[in-house]
């Protein structure tokens, strides 16, 4: 099978990824990067192509790519009180005004 070919590819799975790579279009990434970039989380989701005669198929792929964004973050950040953000954030902005005071000379 050459590469590129997608004849392995279920219909969902080209569904899937036309629909990723409609969401990087509209967020102004190129076709052709786009394209590129759905495909390749498919096969991360995947494994690869599912029908008959791939080695990918049958096999349950854990940690979806698409499940992984917002399940953890900011439920430290929400527990912590806004004097302790707040030092925080000032902290954060010292350390770059400090860093960009370093890269200037």
């Amino acid at each position: 099978m050459p590469r590129g070919d997608k004849s392995k590819y279920t219909d969902k799975q080209e569904r899937k990824a036309d629909h990723i790579a409609e969401g990087y279009e509209k967020r102004g990434v190129s076709d052709k990067e786009a394209e590129r970039r759905a495909w390749a989380t498919v096969n991360k989701d995947d494994g690869g192509g599912k029908k008959e005669g791939g080695s990918g198929r049958g096999k349950h792929t854990g940690h979806l790519a698409a499940h992984k964004g917002g399940k953890s973050g900011g439920k430290a950040s929400a527990s912590r009180s806004a004097a302790s953000r707040s030092e925080s954030a000032k902290k954060a902005a010292a350390t770059r005004k400090r860093n960009a005071e370093h890269r200037a000379h």
